[in-house]
């Protein structure tokens, strides 16, 4: 039985088979080497960063570091498209951190992610805030596995 050079884990293909229409904007190219402590690259030139399991002391930023910090960018980016369709200007300061979580399912047989998105829309109303993050969140929701759910300030 012939190896696959290359296997798909997930793709968003899913959610445009469902029958929605869209079109692919920007394709990202990234490669790891080295595991944990290795490399990791973009195929532009713009990332080129050294890994390290969390907690090793080891120079370096671990995935769930790179993950946080791209999901919150993101977020941010769904805020954005939130405001736009309430007329709601977003703060220069909004901004989003991220607690992402690594943890080991099945009697630790398996690892899981988890991650929780903290929003921070200083100058705006607890109304227009609420409006904005739940609107973004089932924004996101609808493109990754899983849920977003906005928890109350």
């Amino acid at each position: 039985m012939a190896v696959p050079s290359s296997i798909t884990l997930y793709s968003l293909r899913r959610f445009f088979d469902d029958g929605n229409t869209g079109k692919t904007i920007y394709t990202a190219q990234t490669r790891a080497t080295g595991g944990r402590d290795g490399r990791g690259t973009s195929a532009d030139g713009e990332l080129n960063v050294r890994l390290s399991p969390p907690g090793s002391g080891w120079p370096g930023s671990n995935p769930e570091q790179l993950l946080g910090v791209g999901w919150s960018a993101c977020f941010i980016g769904a805020l954005r498209r939130a405001g736009q369709n309430f007329a709601i200007r977003l703060p220069e300061d909004a901004a989003v951190a991220a607690e992402v979580s690594l943890g080991t399912t099945d009697g630790g047989a398996g690892f899981a992610l988890s991650a929780r998105l903290i929003v921070e829309l200083p100058g705006l109303a607890a109304e227009e805030k609420a409006r904005l993050v739940a609107s973004a969140a089932a924004e996101s929701s609808r493109r990754v596995a899983g849920t977003a759910s906005p928890e109350a300030p």
